[in-house]
């Protein structure tokens, strides 16, 4: 415990400025605070702070050491508010984007549940079809759907994806159905824009590897939902994911092609840029969609929706 309170003390001094300060926030004499870290500074065998009569400045030892102690702190708060029903309360503001289509029919609808339970919490949700820089554009979390590119970010697995070719059988009827991936260089395929997120092609398994291709057609969207209703209106085959026309599957207004050579299932992700200092708020979003998303009956209620 001591260890600990030499700790907090240090943290407190270096981000208040001042030994009175921090004294003050903790509501005992500024020689308590000095003591500890007097006692701290001992026990390292090294200086971390310089006091004089006029200011307080990191050495710099002291610099390091104050980032390692603010993670560590960071942790424990986090590692108690997860087992403690009276632990933490998350607040603030939450920013989080999705696809656009995804997002309106399997991100939108959780969050008046995920504010019901943490009432202090405000959120602020984008949902667009281009990659959203979460760095530089100050974004909590970001639901993707697909393959991820390789980056610095840290990505959560919260469910598989399955993509399907399909069209409507009137479509079908007139065009013909293609018996393998390279059929489709004769049809009309419906496809994302080059600014959208499907960056690299269709994908299908073909002798054992999976393979991408890059269909085309006369016509092309950034829009997801605007590809699912041409496809539709009979327009073309349209590579979707299931949980966007497992329904329209079932009802028979669309007809599912070349599933003998479906590619396995890529990922629905929660990506964020550090797992460090990950606020709460975050953390508990996170857990939330990662257990709504991995309940079978989930998905079964959205199909049938």
């Amino acid at each position: 415990m001591a260890r600990l309170k030499q700790i907090e003390s240090f943290v407190s001094v270096s981000t208040r400025g001042s030994l009175t300060a921090a004294a003050h926030a903790e509501g005992v004499a500024p020689a308590v605070i000095g003591r500890r870290i007097d006692a701290l500074e001992e026990r390292l065998g090294v200086k971390l702070l310089v006091r004089t009569t006029r200011k307080l400045t990191l050495t710099h030892e002291g610099s390091a050491f104050l980032e390692d102690c603010q993670r560590f702190l960071a942790d424990l708060t986090n590692a108690e508010a997860s087992v403690s029903a009276g632990g933490v309360k998350a607040s603030g503001h939450l920013r989080i984007t999705a696809p656009a289509g995804f997002g309106r029919r399997h991100v939108a609808p959780l969050v008046p549940a995920f504010l019901a339970q943490h009432p202090d919490v405000s959120l602020s949700l984008n949902l667009s079809d281009r990659v959203v820089d979460i760095v530089n554009e100050s974004v909590d979390c970001a639901v993707r759907v697909g393959d991820l590119p390789d980056s610095s970010l840290v990505s959560v697995r919260l469910a598989d994806n399955r993509r399907l070719c399909v069209a409507t059988p009137d479509y079908l009827q007139k065009h013909g159905v293609p018996q393998t991936p390279a059929d489709l260089a004769r049809h009309q395929c419906l496809t994302l824009s080059s600014d959208a997120s499907q960056t690299r092609g269709w994908a299908f398994s073909v002798a054992g590897e999976v393979t991408h291709l890059r269909p085309s057609g006369r016509l092309d969207c950034s829009d997801g939902q605007v590809l699912h209703q041409w496809c539709l209106q009979g327009l073309g085959i349209a590579w979707r994911s299931t949980w966007e026309v497992q329904q329209h599957v079932l009802q028979g207004r669309l007809q599912v092609v070349l599933e003998d050579f479906s590619a396995p299932p890529n990922g629905i992700y929660a990506v964020f840029p550090q797992r460090k200092h990950l606020p709460l708020r975050v953390r508990l979003w996170i857990d939330f969609i990662k257990h709504s998303y991995g309940d079978p009956a989930y998905w079964q209620r959205a199909v049938e929706s």
